[in-house]
């Protein structure tokens, strides 16, 4: 095993696709810790209905495509309005209040999903034209995982070229760097912070929608996503593109590898790394904040 290229470039694809979907949960979770200082521990949540609704809307519709635009759209209403009737109200609460809420948001969404769609995994047809094995270097490899990275790595280059190029993207680095001198500049910081918190409900939702045909959607993905997320997010950085880039690729490596390489300790792999970070750069590897 150790000497077949085939098996290792098979794992590689592996944890590209793994990380990718912890890149897409993980880039808006950490700009809005790093923008609106808000740790919200229902990001995980959203993901989880967003995967119920893309195979509610795939079902109905009977298109792959239009429930990767219904999941988003849908999980993006439902942050809207978890927004306006808890999160505004705990911006200035503390972390700990914060923690206690979100973490009961928790429960609350994952008992509607219970009520709306019983507690059975859903699964999720994937599109003809992914269906099938495509062949990278000699390998046969599932397509849709192929997708994902896709997904993953579209997302990854659109985010880079917005965040950088673009005055949206000064304001929110702007935001993220001094908040209250952002204010000063003229900057709608209020607005910002409401715009950056769609944006990432949108790509939880996405996420989930994504993750469906392969992991099928369950009431435990709710919380099964949120423990890597949440180390990406301290290993990357807080509000760091770049951090979350990287904490998603050594999470999802090592998650993928070390079940391979060290079955018994692929979890406490990703432990003692996240407690190597914490010690030597309490900030995280890339921070926003300089």
């Amino acid at each position: 095993m150790v000497a077949d290229a085939d098996f290792w470039l098979t794992q590689f694809l592996n944890g590209m696709q793994l990380s990718m979907l912890l890149f897409l949960l993980s880039i808006g979770l950490t700009i809005i810790f790093g923008l609106m200082h808000f740790v919200n521990l229902a990001h995980g949540a959203l993901y989880m209905v967003g995967a119920y609704v893309g195979v509610s809307a795939a079902a109905s519709l009977g298109n792959f495509w239009l429930a990767l635009i219904a999941a988003p759209l849908a999980v993006t209403i439902v942050g809207i309005f978890l927004y306006v009737a808890v999160i505004r109200r705990m911006r200035r609460a503390g972390p700990m209040n914060q923690v206690l809420v979100t973490f009961g948001l928790i429960f609350v969404l994952v008992d509607l999903v219970r009520i709306l769609w019983g507690d059975i995994a859903l699964g999720m047809e994937q599109p003809a034209i992914l269906s099938g094995p495509a062949e990278i270097f000699g390998v046969s490899y599932p397509a849709y995982r192929l997708f994902i990275i896709a997904v993953g790595l579209v997302v990854m280059v659109a985010l880079s070229l917005v965040l950088s190029r673009t005055q949206i993207g000064a304001m929110v680095r702007a935001g993220v760097e001094n908040d209250a001198m952002a204010s000063c500049l003229g900057i709608n910081v209020e607005r910002l912070f409401f715009a950056v918190f769609c944006v990432g409900c949108a790509l939880a939702g996405l996420a989930g929608a994504v993750a469906a045909p392969v992991f099928s959607a369950t009431p435990s993905m709710a919380t099964d996503i949120l423990i890597p997320t949440l180390i990406v997010v301290v290993i990357g950085g807080l509000g760091s593109l770049g951090g979350a880039i990287v904490g998603s690729l050594i999470i999802g490596f090592i998650q993928t590898f070390g079940a391979v390489v060290l079955p018994g300790f692929a979890s406490v792999l990703v432990y003692v790394l996240l407690a190597i970070v914490l010690i030597a750069k309490p900030a995280g590897l890339l921070p926003a904040r300089s």
